[in-house]
């Protein structure tokens, strides 16, 4: 059978194995992807990792700025199937009427569970237990479009938002591969989501990395997971800017303790009091420094220095 020609929209390095999965099946024939940015002092412009997997194939690369106002040249591609995958703008209606076959979203949770530019992060800072990857037909809202297929993975304690992208970038692009034969033949169920069921993960606000620890040991130890290692948990610890990336609650009576006061320091790690219990620090990167576990940080530290001072989510909270 002649393979059908897909245009691919993605930008992040959780596109790639879908992006490289559909190279080997199908013929794709153009790829769109976020515009290039300048970062670093040096102001280097950095190519998206879709944007490299393409031109290491040879295929055509558009970014539009708007893709909403510039889709023409993807529409001259003729695409028989669109295929998006955190691509990160919203698709116009011009597009998704346009292929044969349609256009074809995966998505990183079960949905309706965790629409928006987050869900990784979300799954685990939200408390969910479980998350997994949904191939959906898209419409013009924002994740909302019929279900096709779900592969669900549990989140454990050891998870963090690294170890769970890593794991649903391979699920995304199996169920992906399993799923496109009965789009193609018209036999793929289509199944609406329940408005009732929907939660959302809108991409995270620089005030949500800032750690509250007047919050319980577990919503900070969530917190913490689902945001390492980007963007970082952060907290202030002796007027020093901290980021932080794993820690471990400890089931100790913290009620004669303000919360966010240093209770103890451990071989491993920095005890700080919450809204319940204490949590230790253990993998951190001091402002101006390099990541490391804390073990190594609190080797070079008088302890008496550290006891009993009080911990902050940002120098303003003092």
């Amino acid at each position: 059978m002649e393979k059908i020609k897909v245009v691919f929209m993605g930008t992040p390095e959780f596109s790639v194995p879908v992006l490289e999965g559909l190279i080997e099946n199908y013929q794709v024939i153009g790829v769109v992807s976020q515009p290039d940015r300048r970062v670093g002092r040096k102001q280097e412009i950095i190519y998206s990792p879709v944007k490299e997997v393409a031109i290491q194939h040879h295929i055509p690369v558009f970014q539009p700025e708007k893709i909403r106002k510039d889709y023409e040249q993807i529409l001259a591609l003729e695409p028989e199937l669109i295929i998006t995958c955190a691509y990160g703008q919203i698709i116009p209606k011009a597009i998704l009427d346009y292929p044969k076959y349609g256009c074809i979203n995966v998505h990183a949770s079960l949905l309706p569970k965790l629409r928006g530019g987050a869900p990784i992060h979300h799954a685990i800072m939200d408390g969910y237990h479980k998350t997994g990857i949904t191939i959906m037909y898209m419409d013009e809202a924002m994740d909302s479009g019929d279900i096709i297929s779900q592969r669900e993975t549990e989140i454990t304690d050891y998870d963090t938002m690294e170890s769970l992208h890593d794991r649903l970038c391979v699920i995304g692009k199996e169920l992906l591969l399993d799923t496109l034969p009965s789009i193609i033949d018209g036999t793929a169920k289509r199944v609406a989501q329940k408005d009732d069921e929907v939660t959302y993960a809108y991409n995270i606000k620089r005030e949500e990395e800032y750690l509250d620890f007047s919050k319980t040991s577990l919503e900070l130890f969530n917190q913490i997971r689902g945001l390492s290692p980007f963007p970082g948990s952060s907290c202030v610890i002796t007027d020093k800017e901290f980021k932080v990336y794993m820690a471990r609650i400890e089931k100790i009576d913290t009620s004669k303790s303000t919360p966010g006061q240093i209770l103890h320091i451990y071989k491993d790690g920095i005890g700080i009091a919450t809204g319940d219990y204490e949590l230790v620090l253990l993998d951190i990167k001091p402002f101006g420094k390099k990541r490391m576990l804390a073990s190594s940080f609190v080797n070079g530290i008088k302890k008496e220095e550290y006891i009993g001072k009080v911990v902050y989510g940002t120098k303003q909270g003092k």
